[in-house]
């Protein structure tokens, strides 16, 4: 039962980070960006952005069939660690960008202007970290 609920929610997931990772490649080759809710696809890394969540994508379809296999679960650790380490990035910039003041607030940024960094909109990365946070469960499910 268990493998069988992976198999169908990393077939899910695979399926959105694909197309979101086709979304940004287009995105990224016609030099546009997009904003929808809390979504955002721009910036100039896009189209290397949107590379890598083609291949997480297809990382995590190719690897539903019999998740218990360890290939199988090679390949879907592998396609969470791209997705975490894009996300990462993006986190490590948010936080090197809310540091320091503008032009009039001075070094060190107001705690208003600190908080108004984190604000929405998201790249696709970060709002797909937390639910691909499941391959650590099924990773410690497979030792015992």
């Amino acid at each position: 039962m268990k493998n069988k609920f992976a198999s169908v929610y990393f077939s899910i997931f695979g399926l959105i980070v694909l197309s979101l990772g086709i979304a940004e490649l287009i995105i990224g080759i016609a030099g546009r960006s997009f904003t929808w809710g809390i979504l955002e696809i721009s910036g100039e890394f896009s189209l290397w952005k949107g590379i890598i969540l083609f291949f997480v994508g297809f990382f995590y379809l190719s690897s539903v069939k019999n998740l218990n296999e360890i290939h199988q679960l090679a390949k879907n650790v592998m396609a969470s660690i791209m997705l975490w380490i894009i996300a990462g990035m993006q986190i490590f910039a948010m936080i090197t960008e809310s540091i320091p003041g503008g032009e009039e607030e001075g070094w060190i940024n107001t705690w208003e202007g600190f908080l108004s960094a984190y604000s929405p909109p998201y790249i696709p990365a970060l709002i797909l970290l937390p639910f691909s946070l499941v391959t650590v469960y099924y990773v410690y499910a497979r030792e015992k």
